[in-house]
């Protein structure tokens, strides 16, 4: 590695140690070097499963692999729905309870599970999401003034944070042109008596070719908690189907990554063209279980006609199929 990329920081830490003893390419962004060398006043000690020669970035326990997630952190968390969320992570820093979050995620769980957990404890002060729907806690602290709301476009959410990744720091985008996501004025947060107390600000347009732009800014930030299906010691990933989401894009932005695993492999086991997202952009891996209650993968509407007025098959009560979205079968049909 030149010395161009591990010059300027000064932390002597265990981060430092470990730049020191990780293979990463000359050519990742100095942004995600400084994972392991920022500077000596903002460090992030990483835990004692990462200090280890060599490219095994595995540690076992979810708990240990958010230790250093200060209070205040900003985080990317993967996910769509309650589909494709890292929900072991999540349980992680409800036990610490972190707070003061500034979480960046395409929308806020439900009251019950997924970052609707942390939001019930007040772990959360900001959210930055294109859907706040199916948590009526989320609508009650943003109305109240507890919480604080960006509320962006989903396709430019994703731009964003795949922006953040690439390094890129601002591009132009037509979507929000003409309304208040380009004038301003949406409440961020509210007073207690339901005033605006914080707006969002006007953006920036331009034209090209006869057709007007906004400026919209790349997000980064210090953490992202991501879940796949497969994933190797190198922290090189797959996902499964739609749990794919925002998951790439939320571990392409932080500037420290942790994957929880369904499935743990040796490096190799995965052919280089079926990696979804290169372990470079993976700093941490955590195996969870299938019989891991806060692995659990839970449904948000469940679908189920009842049996007793169409006289198809339903889920009995209680079961694992009725978590799932279920296809009526016709009795002697296809």
């Amino acid at each position: 590695m030149g010395q161009g990329a591990m010059a300027g920081p000064q932390c002597m830490g265990p981060c430092a140690m470990a730049a020191g003893r990780c293979g990463f390419l000359a050519s990742v962004a100095s942004r995600r070097l400084s994972v392991f060398s920022p500077r000596s006043d903002d460090c992030f000690h990483l835990p004692r499963g990462v200090l280890r020669m060599g490219l095994d970035k595995v540690i076992d326990d979810a708990v240990e692999a958010v230790a250093d997630l200060p209070h205040g952190a900003s985080l990317a968390v993967g996910g769509f729905g309650l589909c494709g969320i890292p929900s072991a992570l999540i349980h992680a820093l409800l036990e610490r309870r972190t707070g003061g979050l500034h979480v960046v995620s395409n929308n806020c769980g439900v009251d019950d599970w997924g970052l609707g957990l942390l939001l019930r404890e007040g772990l959360i002060a900001r959210m930055t999401s294109s859907y706040v729907g199916e948590n009526k806690e989320f609508a009650r602290q943003y109305l109240g003034g507890e919480l604080e709301l960006e509320l962006v476009p989903q396709g430019t959410l994703a731009e964003r944070l795949r922006a953040g990744g690439a390094g890129i720091p601002a591009f132009y985008t037509p979507a929000g042109v003409g309304t208040q996501i380009a004038e301003g004025g949406i409440a961020w947060r509210h007073h207690p008596d339901g005033s605006v107390a914080v707006a969002a600000p006007p953006k920036e347009t331009r034209i090209f070719h006869e057709r007007e732009y906004l400026l919209e800014e790349g997000i980064t930030t210090d953490f992202a908690l991501v879940r796949a299906a497969v994933g190797d010691r190198h922290g090189n990933l797959v996902f499964h189907a739609s749990a794919r989401n925002f998951n790439p894009l939320a571990a392409m932005a932080g500037r420290i990554t942790v994957a929880e695993v369904e499935e743990l492999v040796e490096p190799g086991a995965i052919p280089p063209g079926e990696v979804q997202l290169p372990g470079v952009f993976v700093q941490r891996v955590v195996p969870v279980a299938a019989d891991d209650p806060a692995a659990e993968k839970r449904i948000e509407r469940r679908t189920v006609r009842p049996g007793a007025e169409t006289g198809r098959a339903v889920a009995r009560p209680g079961t694992e199929t009725e978590r799932r979205t279920v296809r009526p079968v016709v009795e002697g049909g296809r």
